[in-house]
């Protein structure tokens, strides 16, 4: 259907740029879009956008889904509030605040006064709040502001009294959390870049400093850097007796050493090793008096707490508090003096609260299937929030008694629809390999399994990130229309524990795409659809796991939607914080690593004269996460290539990056020609 638009795609000039890997010539032609500063550049993403929206412009039903989404999306959202001092935070959206707003009152449910408004930040809504923490004495709270999508934040300080805006300004923060010590933080940043190349050089050399409370950045103590390993990420958490500092230092993003200094003990000025690096993955959970409380995986791939002795830090002295379970543990966390811990059974949450002991006190009784999220408070506490959302459920925010372990409701949203009419099921299917996969299916009740169901597939599958249940509006509206939203617990995520994750990694990455391509074959074989009415999406690794899944098999989907995706397996360690991914994909810089790159990266599998899916590649022109090259090399590569009848365009956004904090006006744009593109293409009738 959507194919009926003829297209002109702009010219894209080749050059003859080559490659060569270890006796392997690999031609990059389009390498030049890798300068996203070039007036060259520019105009292709100018005539990119213009053929773009020319054909979204042309889709009869465009108008009316955005009217719907705005219809769905326009109601009152609620975070789960946390105390501070004497006062209770807590985040409202009114409903198309492209921002949420932060609120305080001086009691639950008493009258709200607005404490932070990002939206008034900039005219078109696009600074976004990041980290919020608040001082041990609750007198001050400092913030970071992301302005336009982008990586790099800066920290402002407020007396939270008075509400007034401290003189403090600390820049060029990235990959960073604020923790408080007396009367200054502890955040991470790196040196100043260059404005040329800010949101696309090489990220390296990680600092940790200390900035006190009125004082400029420029007399902010050096607290820790490592002149000898460029490409290490470092960060500083404080106890909350402000007893222990602890220092987190990553080499990509998986494998952790914990360093700690005890500031009780004025001998110990530097940090010592806690936790070696960087074969397991420690966090700090928090100290209990001279001891220290760490959720680790070592000799337990789906994770245990142990408690460790500063004088004695060998594996073999660490006392197990909470033993390793049959389900993974994905956190834990400190409130009213406990331990509450979260797993996963299958891709839904259970959660649990000890005593620092390890004794079992509360199974917290949750709602249903589902992902529970925000629970923490300090240790005087007595009360909890947590918010509980599912695929039909938007978040409801949760009570819940330290004392007693009972929950009560205490904020559900209204929205304009009926949940009862929508149901979640999950099903198991048998991946290439034998793995048993799970995946979740939502949409309207009574399904007919006529093969010939509208199906959008999502999935992550890496760096030990889960895919469990959780609302979203835009989906919902998918599911409206009659579509079916599946959701697949693929392998590299942290679903089933370390194992479920080593066995989507490196070499093993292939494993990941057989699991999404069997989701697909098991839907077609079940009846649920067929070929003709599936769509893919998934964004960032998904983005990749989209470029491999399109490239490996063009005949299985209909429609692609690859958003900011990691196309170009070759080089992605060359920009920003690529470098960091190597641990989870491996690199190109070495031999082993190049042969399994070069056989799935997306960007070099698109092959002349074949049939891809209609694809509508999204990214953004300040995306200094997954540089927007990657999509700029495909797209150019994608259209040279295809030879089939599916559009195959890309839609770059301006003034967004990776899509943390990205305005409520951008998300209903995009998502409004993204079913626009995807519904037009399964030629579902609006």
């Amino acid at each position: 259907m959507g194919q009926q638009q003829s297209i002109q795609y702009p010219a894209t000039k080749k050059t003859d740029t080559v490659d060569n890997y270890f006796g392997t010539k690999v031609p990059d032609p389009y390498r030049w879009l890798e300068d996203d500063h070039s007036a060259e550049t520019k105009a292709w993403v100018d005539a990119e956008n213009k053929v773009t929206q020319d054909y979204l412009e042309k889709i009869p039903f465009r108008h009316e889904i955005k009217k719907r989404l705005e219809e769905l999306w326009n109601y009152p959202k609620n975070g789960a509030p946390t105390r501070h001092g004497k006062y209770y935070y807590f985040f409202k959206n009114d409903g198309l605040q492209n921002q949420s707003v932060l609120y305080r009152s001086a009691t639950l449910g008493g009258k709200p006064e607005v404490f932070i408004d990002p939206n008034k930040l900039s005219a078109a809504g696009t600074t976004a709040l990041g980290t919020i923490s608040f001082s041990k004495d609750g007198r001050f709270v400092s913030y970071l502001l992301a302005k336009a999508g982008s990586d790099w934040q800066e920290a402002y300080v407020m007396d939270v009294v008075t509400g007034k805006l401290l003189s403090d300004k600390v820049e060029w923060i990235k990959f960073s959390g604020l923790s408080w010590r007396g009367d200054g933080f502890y955040y991470s940043r790196y040196d100043k870049p260059d404005e040329q190349s800010k949101l696309s050089r090489k990220n390296e050399f990680h600092k940790v400093y200390y900035h006190k409370v009125g004082t400029s950045q420029e007399q902010d103590e050096l607290i820790f850097t490592d002149k000898e390993h460029p490409l290490r990420n470092a960060g500083v958490q404080v106890s909350e007796d402000e007893r222990f500092l602890i220092l987190s230092l990553n080499e990509g993003t998986s494998g952790t050493e914990l360093r700690y200094r005890d500031l009780k003990n004025p001998a110990q000025k530097d940090f010592a090793v806690l936790v070696k690096g960087f074969d397991t993955e420690p966090d700090f959970v928090d100290n209990d008096g001279g001891k220290l409380l760490v959720r680790t995986n070592q000799d337990a791939p789906n994770y245990k707490i142990v408690l460790i002795d500063p004088a004695n830090t060998n594996t073999s002295a660490w006392k197990t508090i909470i033993p390793e379970r049959k389900e993974a543990m994905q956190a834990a966390g400190i409130a009213g003096g406990k331990v509450f811990v979260s797993y996963l059974k299958d891709a839904s949450t259970s959660l649990y609260q000890y005593d620092y002991k390890g004794k079992l006190e509360h199974q917290m009784k949750l709602p249903g299937i589902g992902t529970v999220g925000a629970f923490g408070a300090e240790k005087h506490e007595k009360e909890l929030f947590y918010s509980f959302t599912s695929f039909v459920t938007p978040p409801a925010i949760y009570k819940y008694d330290i004392t007693t372990g009972k929950s009560t409701l205490f904020d559900k949203p209204e929205v304009k629809f009926n949940p009862d009419e929508y149901e979640t099921r999950q099903v198991f299917f048998t991946s290439k390999d034998g793995a048993r996969v799970p995946m979740f299916l939502s949409s309207r009740k009574g399904v007919k399994l006529d093969g010939n169901n509208p199906v959008l597939i999502y999935g992550y599958g890496g760096f030990n990130i889960p895919q469990t249940p959780a609302f979203n509006i835009s989906n919902l509206y998918f599911m409206e229309q009659g579509g079916i939203y599946a959701v697949v617990s693929l392998r590299g995520g942290s679903e089933y524990g370390e194992e479920w994750h080593k066995a989507g990694m490196k070499e093993k990455k292939q494993n990941v795409f057989n699991d999404f391509i069997g989701a697909a074959e098991y839907l077609i074989r079940e009846k649920y659809t067929n070929p003709s009415r599936i769509a893919i999406r998934g964004g960032s690794n998904g983005g990749l796991l989209i470029g491999a899944c399109m490239t490996q098999r063009p005949d299985l989907f209909k429609v692609a939607l690859p958003a900011v995706g990691v196309m170009d397996m070759l080089r992605f360690q060359k920009f920003t914080i690529g470098w960091a991914w190597a641990t989870e994909y491996g690199s190109s810089d070495h031999e082993e690593d190049f042969k399994y790159l070069l056989a799935y990266s997306p960007l070099h599998n698109l092959k002349p004269g074949t049939a891809y899916p209609a694809t509508l590649i999204t990214t953004a022109d300040h995306d200094d996460r997954v540089v927007p090259a990657h999509s700029f090399k495909f797209a150019a590569t994608l259209q040279a290539c295809n030879a089939g009848p599916n559009p195959t365009l890309i839609r770059i956004e301006t003034q967004a990056g990776h899509g943390a904090g990205k305005p409520t006006s951008k998300q209903i744009q995009e998502f409004t020609d993204i079913w626009a593109f995807t519904m037009y293409n399964l030629g579902m009738k609006k």
